[in-house]
């Protein structure tokens, strides 16, 4: 079973899986592991997997459970890729925001980690803005989040540092979001934003036809340097 962990809702009437990697020995922190529209799928487990082997405790909350509890696709098959479409029309952000702090509070509380960053690729590029500018998540890194110009209100409440992966060539997020982006947020003391010329949505991800290799590795080591000095 890929959700081998299972956190209670904030109100405490429900609850959900997770997909849990833990590292050798204590955790150094512990990262939530935001999915794309593709469910905790197998390069998410991927992704928790390789930070867990950096010395994280990592978690992979799985976001759709409203919908279809274990929901798993695959970007390169075309029908998974509609179904997974169809998925995100119907999905309610909002609680999700609040999924994610109830994981926040799950590890905190109970697996007893303090300090908690959280990474989003897509539609999880998205959630980690909006976790740095709704909860007390100590660090957030989004890859090709969608929409985030829609949410420049938001960005007055971000109190801890987010770091933001932006492929100029992104299918997704056209070049006026990308500048509004930028005329938004260069000048916030707790954002970073990241330019990757001329690649496209979904770059670093871990298998799959989107994936750039050199891009992947030089995101991937600006993410690792920023959780190492965020979350230590």
């Amino acid at each position: 079973m890929s959700l081998n962990e299972t956190i209670p809702t904030l109100e405490g009437d429900a609850s959900f899986g997770a997909y849990l990697a833990r590292p050798e020995g204590t955790p150094r922190a512990a990262i939530i592991v935001i999915q794309e529209i593709f469910g905790v799928n197998p390069g998410i487990r991927r992704k928790c997997d390789k930070l867990a082997a950096e010395g994280y405790l990592a978690l992979a909350p799985d976001l759709f459970w409203r919908l279809q509890p274990g929901f798993e696709a695959d970007p390169d098959i075309e029908a998974e890729f509609q179904t997974a479409l169809e998925m995100m029309g119907r999905f309610d952000q909002d609680l999700a925001i609040r999924d994610l702090e109830a994981c926040i509070h799950h590890i905190r509380r109970t697996l007893g980690i303090a300090k908690v960053g959280c990474v989003g690729y897509c539609l999880g590029g998205r959630l980690a803005f909006l976790a740095a500018a709704r909860t007390d998540i100590d660090a957030s890194v989004g890859y090709y989040g969608v929409g985030i110009d829609g949410l420049l209100g938001e960005k007055h409440a971000i109190a801890n540092p987010l770091l933001l992966h932006i492929p100029t060539a992104d299918g997704f997020v056209p070049r006026e979001t990308q500048a509004a982006m930028h005329a938004g947020l260069d000048d916030h003391p707790k954002v970073t934003l990241y330019d990757y010329e001329g690649l496209d949505h979904g770059f670093a991800t871990e298998m799959g036809k989107r994936r750039v290799e050199e891009a992947a590795q030089l995101a991937d080591s600006r993410t690792a340097a920023f959780f190492a000095e965020h979350l230590g």
